[in-house]
């Protein structure tokens, strides 16, 4: 080889191999993004959490084959009201990220490590968006389908060095004076439940919010007063389960949240930044929970649609539209009957989680096949009743992140999988480049290819900071 060419070659390689390896793919940074043509008065940041690329394509597979309609957000695709992006979702000490890291990419502008709301590598804090524009007088928001003080609302509002310091969180909040907060998480606020016995609903009581307790609360709020909406302990329902279980149907949809939590903050004269969170999109995945998986990423389209309702008659809005990371990878596998094996999920009432909860270690194999065909139309093996028992008799337990009865998701998952052709790679997060869709004035400025923290600096240039 020409000695010239290989010392350039070995220069070449050196400088790649200088750079963060997590950066390599996503060089882009805030010079590189130019300053927007319009200025929003409003944002409505969107995000299904842990949402796959396969998870996208078979909610609207599902929706399309089963309910004879496509999704909201591949409807925005097909008629190309949207700028369209791939973005690279790496933390600072990982490719694979997780929900605390990615949310401060969005909210701090920075890539922290995984486990950190907005902190530094120094320990220094930066300043999360939403508390920036809060001090300069926009409303500002949050509402999930998860505990309001879990990683992703998190990420928007506050600086800690633990995501899983939820019940300092809750107080943050009241301290910062967000002006709509819904979601889960009674633990975090009830002084029953909280180990140090604090009232944190009498402190935002104090500070003139009021508190709604469920979908009945929602109707009688007023708008000149400041909201805290906490509709259960710990995450609230899946969406499939609050259909179909009548104690669930006093809790409102991500849909109905984020109509309130816009009505609340849409005639503020400085306008306002609300985040939407499908937050249990990303418990699905983590359980290989298909029904539940599918029934909560429409359940998040259908805030999508009430996000796109208002944005297109307001004129000033930025709406972003996207997930923080990919979780399991789920997709529909070859098989000669794979159309009506995955249409076959519309059989499914419950999610998995309310049907492994509804089976108990004293149970027949009868009784437990009788359950399961009940719930989702098809017929167990005797051996696979054995396996799934075997879980319940203390012989077997199974991990998961959000697994603390130790439920056997992924054996159930296996077995579904004959019927649905629906295949998992893992129980976890994944790298993947996700999707991100932008509309409205600032919208103009996304590239093809950006990283999670290019979003931030967008948002600041739309906003005109």
């Amino acid at each position: 080889m020409n000695r010239r060419k290989f010392l350039k070659r070995s220069a070449l390689l050196s400088g790649l191999l200088a750079l963060n390896p997590i950066d390599t793919f996503a060089n882009t940074d805030a010079k590189s993004i130019s300053g927007t043509k319009g200025k929003a008065k409003n944002i409505i940041f969107m995000i299904s959490d842990g949402m796959s690329s396969g998870t996208l394509a078979m909610a609207n597979l599902y929706s399309k084959n089963v309910l004879g309609r496509s999704t909201n957000w591949m409807n925005l695709y097909t008629e190309n009201k949207v700028s369209r992006a791939l973005m690279d979702t790496a933390s600072a000490s990982s490719i694979v990220t997780d929900s605390s890291a990615a949310s401060s990419a969005f909210g701090g502008g920075i890539r922290v490590k995984n486990g950190t709301l907005n902190i530094g590598a120094n320990g220094e804090k930066h300043l999360p968006i939403w508390q920036e524009w809060k001090k300069k007088g926009k409303k500002t928001g949050c509402v999930t389908s998860v505990t309001i003080t879990h990683a992703t609302p998190a990420g928007f509002c506050i600086n800690s060095s633990s995501r899983n310091a939820e019940p300092e969180i809750a107080e943050m909040y009241a301290e910062i004076g967000f002006d709509v907060m819904m979601g889960g998480g009674d633990e975090f606020f009830n002084p029953l439940k909280r180990e140090d016995k604090k009232d944190v609903y009498e402190t935002y009581r104090q500070k003139n919010y009021q508190i709604a307790k469920n979908k009945s609360d929602l109707q009688n709020i007023k708008k000149n007063k400041p909201l805290l909406g906490i509709f259960n302990t710990g995450a609230l329902p899946y969406s499939i389960d609050k259909v179909n279980d009548k104690s669930f149907q006093n809790t409102p949809t991500l849909a109905e949240m984020s109509k309130t939590a816009i009505d609340q903050m849409k005639d503020h004269d400085k306008g306002f930044l609300l985040q939407i969170e499908g937050g249990k999109v990303d418990w699905a995945a983590h359980a290989n929970d298909i029904p539940a998986l599918i029934h909560d990423q429409l359940a998040f389209d259908e805030a999508v649609k009430v996000a796109m309702d208002f944005a297109e008659k307001d004129g000033n809005t930025l709406v972003i539209i996207t997930t923080d990371h990919g979780n399991a990878n789920p997709g529909i596998i070859y098989d000669a009957d794979a159309t009506k094996k995955f249409e076959s999920i519309s059989n499914y009432k419950f999610s998995n989680e309310y049907l492994l909860n509804s089976l108990h270690s004293d149970f027949n194999l009868q009784q437990i096949k009788d359950l399961v065909f009940e719930m989702n139309q098809f017929s167990l093996t005797d051996k696979e009743a054995l396996e799934l028992l075997s879980f319940y008799n203390g012989l077997e337990k199974e991990d998961g992140l959000y697994n603390y009865k130790k439920l056997p998701y992924k054996l159930f998952s296996e077995i579904q999988k004959k019927h649905n052709s629906v295949g998992w790679m893992s129980m976890d997060h994944s790298s993947d480049y996700v999707e991100l869709a932008m509309y409205g004035p600032g919208s103009e400025q996304l590239k093809p290819f950006v990283k999670n923290t290019d979003v931030h600096q967008i948002m600041q240039n739309a906003l005109g900071k």
